[in-house]
């Protein structure tokens, strides 16, 4: 059974791309720890990211630091944060989240919410910077 990321990679489920190349894809997540919370994944489908051949564990993060460095352009942030938990979907893959300290990048802070518009200008706004 196809995980939800690769539906989204599909396009049977809708997000809020903001890179795509032939081998990795990135979106904003939509339950963000902050403004620019993105979601690097490969394009296979493989749940536990060591799992990953070296050259696509090595793409995947070559691909994360050229977001990366757009999010940084566009979202204000003393850097990006990078985590890699592996539980929530099975399909390996990294969060870049923009942070100040340490703390910001605490999986149990409490969400935040922005409308479709606010998502589609974050977007936007990261895409510019790639």
């Amino acid at each position: 059974m196809a995980s939800i990321f690769t539906k989204i990679i599909k396009g049977d489920i809708p997000c809020y791309k903001i890179a795509e190349n032939e081998d990795y894809f990135a979106f904003l997540d939509i339950n963000p720890l902050a403004k620019g919370h993105t979601l690097v994944i490969p394009k296979i489908e493989e749940d536990y990211i060591f799992d990953l051949e070296d050259k696509t564990l090595e793409g995947l993060f070559a691909f994360s630091k050229k977001v990366a460095l757009a999010i940084e352009k566009v979202v204000d942030c003393k850097r990006i944060g990078i985590a890699v938990l592996g539980l929530e979907v099975p399909h390996a893959h990294v969060h870049l989240v923009p942070i100040n300290g340490i703390y910001d990048i605490d999986f149990s802070k409490p969400k935040l919410r922005f409308s479709q518009e606010e998502f589609l200008e974050i977007a936007e706004s990261i895409r510019t910077g790639l």
